[in-house]
């Protein structure tokens, strides 16, 4: 038996919705992460004194009991998984963990009984239902009955809303009336917002960005209470999960987050947070309505009778003695411009994403914050409307995505060192394969891997940054618009005291620079072409020659083909190559050498064979033939077309006899023109005709030869 037991996917109904998480048996305590909200459940092992092993609707469940009078339930475990848990309480816990049935007869007739926090239905000593008087928020007595009203939960399909108990009067006490008897046992334990008493302190008059308006907190002593113009809310510590101090990127303001589940509503909107605005600047003297004994008793040092300093670090601080919860603040991340957040878009809208130290935070329209132990991955991307902004997406384990855009690209670096050092899987970095569920487990080994979109982004940075800071711009390629520079253009075109000579030699001069200035913007740099190398031709293969000689593998193969196809009938001829690979490198060495040995007797017979017809002359003159045919066939070509060209020239040279008068007489130069180029053309003829009737011989004496 080990010092620990783990078991995942457990389930906690919280008002009638199922809720997984983790749960783990420990020798110190028994504690439930829910992966929900993170919430986590810590039962001292020495409080534990009740421990039931139950049937429920998923399959089994377990029921603890504490000396402080808490129940706490837990479904989801399997048949085979009762032996070990037993053993493990006997050992660790001295709790024996007992088998419990529950009635499903669905009988309406029975006994109420109140144990703790729990009001369970029994017949028959079994018990049929439990009702959490927590989720109880209302009870309203009646003749002989009694209902409750229950909180609802946006996240169930179906809500339970009130439930009706008929007490029957009783004979034996008629002092006390037994439906007044059991609603006080339900109030004493149900989760009713009672406005009793005077408030511990108020704050007057503060800004709130959700629910949006400005609101009177005040602060009572197990809910608070936030009065506005409009609307009221009132807010249990109970549901208050985390508290957030965030400070402004303008250095000036400061952001007090208040997480809730559930969340306040107003008609069909719910408010999963509370988010208040402050200025640095505003101080308050706060004195507490409560004696100097009672505060120094119900808060133990963290809570004076009177306080004064900023509004903000007043407000955190009360809110943290009464909800009894840490306040968390940005840790060491600091952006490209010093703050502690960044500047983007969430759904269309400009907030602020606070990287912490377990998480991503969003404010404030709409609030988001992330868990790390919730994120799947995140994602690098590129912005959709401009090169100078990136996108950062976050990928849950339950498969909701947040896109939060338009992020500068000099938080680039910073973000994803942060994200690096977190050990968050990275997306586009070919994190997504062999994930793993916890964040300390998360593989460590592409840190040092190089970035090239990181490298590219820090580049272009720098060379933005050295061109704001010179002035010179001959090393563009493309030049800015200056407006100072077509001004002096202008001015010169309409000069009113220039004179109408000057201003029109002045107009082509100004014609010219400006011509020069356009050629010059213009101008682009050309690469140079590269030279295409010329195609190697092909060589002729010599059909006469010998035979190139096998290789030792294709000589085995031969003779070898013939046994793989006896051995395997019907074996395509894909599958005798592939099983004759895996035979030859099978083979032994002696056997390998013995083929080897055979294609190197092959190599010096092909070799001989070759030097033979070579001396010959084999190989020599088939190449010689095609040449002749190739040359031969363009000589034919030229004496067509010179031919043909003549021949045109003749026909031309005989229309000219046949021009009309009134074309001689307006054209007497032309037609002396052309009968020189006439003449000209006929005597390169008869030349070229010299040339050919002296090749042709030549020609013939070769064939001869």
């Amino acid at each position: 038996m080990g010092d620990t037991l783990e078991f995942n996917e457990i389930y906690q109904e919280v008002k009638g919705s199922w809720n997984d998480g983790r749960l783990r048996f420990s020798k110190q305590n028994v504690v439930y992460k829910s992966s929900k909200t993170g919430k986590v459940d810590s039962i001292p092992a020495g409080e534990l004194n009740l421990a039931q092993w139950r049937r429920v609707c998923l399959g089994h469940g377990i029921k603890l009991g504490t000396s402080t009078g808490l129940i706490y339930k837990y479904d989801g475990f399997r048949d085979t998984d009762f032996e070990k848990i037993s053993e493990f309480f006997k050992a660790n816990y001295k709790v024996e963990l007992s088998e419990k049935d529950m009635c499903v007869k669905g009988w309406n007739w029975g006994t109420a009984k109140f144990s703790g926090p729990l009001l369970s239905f029994d017949v028959n000593d079994n018990t049929a239902f439990e009702i959490p008087l927590s989720n109880v928020s209302q009870c309203a007595t009646g003749k002989n009955e009694v209902t409750l009203e229950f909180h609802q939960n946006d996240d169930t399909e179906v809500s339970l809303m009130e439930v009706r108990f008929y007490v029957p009067p009783s004979q034996s006490d008629e002092r006390q009336d037994p439906v007044e008897a059991f609603a006080q046992s339900v109030l004493s334990k149900a989760d009713v917002i009672q406005a009793t008493g005077d408030a511990v302190c108020i704050f007057k008059e503060l800004q709130c960005l959700t629910p949006r308006g400005r609101y009177d907190i005040r602060i009572y002593p197990t809910f608070l209470h936030l009065h506005g113009k409009t609307f009221d809310y009132k807010i249990p510590y109970t549901t208050v999960l985390r508290l957030f101090l965030l400070p402004h990127k303008d250095q000036r303001q400061m952001f007090f987050v208040i997480s809730l589940d559930p969340p306040i509503k107003q008609g069909q909107t719910r408010y999963h947070f509370l988010i208040l605005l402050f200025s640095k600047e505003e101080d308050i003297s706060l004195t507490l309505n409560m004696s100097e004994e009672d505060v120094e008793r119900r808060f133990e040092g963290k809570l004076s009778k009177n306080m004064s300093g900023s509004l903000y670090e007043m407000v955190s601080r009360v809110m943290k003695a009464l909800v009894n919860r840490k306040i968390t603040v940005p840790g060491n991340f600091q952006g490209h411009s010093g703050a502690q957040c960044i500047t983007c878009s969430y759904k269309a809208s400009s907030g602020l994403l606070y990287p912490l130290e377990r998480g991503f935070i969003y404010v404030h329209k709409p609030p988001v914050h992330l868990r790390f132990e919730e994120i799947s991955c995140v994602n690098f991307a590129r912005g959709t409307t401009t090169t100078r902004s990136f996108d950062f997406e976050i990928e849950t384990k339950q498969g909701n995505q947040y896109t939060f855009s338009s992020i500068e690209r000099e938080e680039y670096g910073k973000l994803f060192d942060f994200v690096n050092a977190k050990k968050l899987n990275i997306k586009n970095r070919g994190f997504k394969e062999g994930m793993k569920g916890n964040i300390d487990e998360y593989s460590d080994s592409d840190d040092d891997q190089h970035d090239a979109y990181l490298e590219r982004m820090k580049a272009e940075g720098k060379i933005r940054e050295e061109g704001n800071d010179s002035d010179e711009s001959e090393g563009e390629s493309d030049e800015s618009f200056n407006p100072g520079e077509e001004d002096d253009d202008i001015a010169e075109e309409y000069d009113s005291n220039a004179s109408a000579s000057d201003s029109s030699d002045d107009g082509d001069d100004s014609e010219d620079e400006s011509a020069k200035k356009k050629k010059a913007k213009k101008a682009k740099v050309v690469k140079e072409k590269k030279e295409r190398k010329p195609r190697k031709e092909k060589k002729q293969k010599d059909t006469g020659g010998p035979k190139r000689p096998m290789s030792a593998y294709m000589l085995w193969l031969n003779s070898s083909r013939e046994r793989i196809k006896s051995e395997n009938p019907g074996i395509s001829i894909t599958e005798i190559s592939k099983k004759a690979g895996e035979m030859w490198r099978q083979l032994g060495k002696e056997e390998k050498e013995e083929w080897e040995g055979k294609a190197g007797e092959a190599k010096r017979q092909y070799d001989k064979l070759k030097k033979e017809y070579k001396e010959s002359g084999g190989g020599s003159t088939s190449v010689s033939k095609k040449e002749s045919k190739k040359s031969g066939g363009k000589k034919e070509k030229e004496k067509k077309r010179k031919s043909g060209g003549g021949d045109k020239d003749k026909e031309r040279g005989g229309n000219d006899s046949f021009k009309s008068r009134e074309f001689i007489e307006t054209s007497e130069e032309s037609s002396s023109e052309s009968d020189h180029k006439s003449k000209s053309k006929r005597k390169k003829e008869s030349e070229d005709e010299e040339e050919e009737a002296v090749s042709t011989p030549a020609s013939s004496e070769d064939m001869s030869d």
